[in-house]
């Protein structure tokens, strides 16, 4: 007998045991609703009619016999060893119109399926699982879940968790988020998204998350507020509204004068008064120096173009020295006034003050630009 003749007779005895289903089978009236033939990625139901010679063969009335086969057949091999004619099943049509007219079907796939819709059930629920910290990389954490591996951005993370360094500095960042590598934490499910393949976590509950919504919604841009400061680090301080809510003084916010580290201004359990500058991304940005007057505003009627001024040398930078010429008022002196980044450090000593020209004054900008007039005398 031809290849051909043995599977046409195959067929044949495998669509023989699919009439032989009774009317009242329990898929009868599931399948009666179905309006139209399943399509390639479909998960769709059925019983188990015959497994032979490495092919399972599935009823799928009315649309005919599903099969399982090939490296599906394999990859499914420890579940079906387990399966028996009559068994009902949960399949993905791979292809609708396969083999010899059998419909092609996967038990692997319909498991990734299955691991999708339960994924969309545990967001609904609000699900949480203890699971260990795979990878680490700037903007967040790797984590596995059912054998799918999925992303916790790292604006997702506990305060507990919650890298606290300068924004912007990914290397900082990672360098805290390699800390938590090897550590099981408390997650949710936010995102699935099968298609894109795409699986995002929480740290934080989706009642924390409700709360801390309804805390921020109590303020607005402009509101003065007095708060407790919970930690000072190199680029700002932290500060507490109210209990489970924290925003944000950057260091460039703190005073209007030059702030080299906050830990000389603040220390955890003062107490300060704050302006709410920004409210974005589930943040709120505070400021110091709001509540104090901008000395630029009153600078205008005490300085202009081509005046002598006396300064201090507060800062070097890549562009030259930053000038103090007042509180809060400073100018830069340009690198390019000298010969080399040397001359400038030797000319003009931090904490030193020198005789400067104003070449530039622009004080609604808070933009000035200063000589050294030590060098004009210099020359006389």
């Amino acid at each position: 007998m031809s290849n051909d003749t043995s599977a046409i007779a195959e067929k044949k005895k495998v669509e023989s045991v699919a009439l032989s289903v009774p009317a009242d089978h329990p898929m009868t009236g599931l399948v009666d609703a179905i309006a139209t033939p399943p399509k390639a990625g479909d998960v769709i139901e059925g019983t188990i009619i015959a497994l032979v010679r490495g092919r399972l063969y599935v009823d799928l009335p009315p649309f005919g016999t599903g099969i399982i086969y090939g490296r599906e057949y394999l990859n499914a091999a420890d579940v079906l060893r387990k399966a028996n004619p009559g068994d009902t099943i949960t399949a993905k049509v791979v292809d609708p119109s396969g083999i010899e007219g059998y419909i092609e079907l996967s038990l692997k796939e319909a498991r990734q399926a299955a691991i999708w819709s339960e994924a969309e059930q545990a967001i609904a629920a609000e699900t949480t699982y203890m699971l260990t910290v795979e990878e680490a990389n700037k903007g967040g954490l790797i984590l596995s879940w059912q054998g799918i591996k999925g992303f916790l951005p790292a604006s997702q993370l506990s305060k507990e968790h919650y890298p606290r360094v300068p924004e912007g500095d990914k290397d900082k960042i990672l360098g805290e988020l390699e800390k938590l590598v090897g550590k099981p934490i408390s997650v949710r499910v936010i995102t699935a998204d099968a298609k894109e393949g795409k699986l995002i976590f929480s740290e934080r509950s989706g009642a924390e998350d409700e709360e801390k919504t309804s805390l921020i919604d109590k303020y607005q841009v402009g509101d003065v507020v007095e708060g407790e400061v919970t930690g000072a680090v190199d680029f700002g301080v932290f500060v507490k509204l109210e209990q489970d809510l924290e925003g944000l003084v950057h260091i460039s916010e703190l005073d209007w004068g030059l702030v080299e580290d906050p830990r000389a201004l603040f220390k955890v359990g003062d107490s300060v008064k704050v302006k709410v500058i920004e409210i974005k991304d589930g943040k709120i940005s505070l400021s110091v120096k709001a509540l104090k007057e901008n000395p630029w505003k009153s600078a205008a009627d005490r300085y202009k173009k081509g005046m002598e001024v006396q300064g201090v040398v507060i800062k070097y930078n890549k562009h030259g020295a930053l000038v103090s010429i007042e509180e809060g008022v400073a100018g830069l002196v340009h690198i390019s006034e000298f010969a080399s980044p040397q001359e400038l450090r030797e000319k003009l000593e931090l904490g030193k003050s020198y005789p400067f020209t104003i070449k530039v004054f622009e004080p609604k900008d808070q933009r000035m630009t200063l000589a050294y007039a030590g060098l004009a005398q210099a020359k006389k």
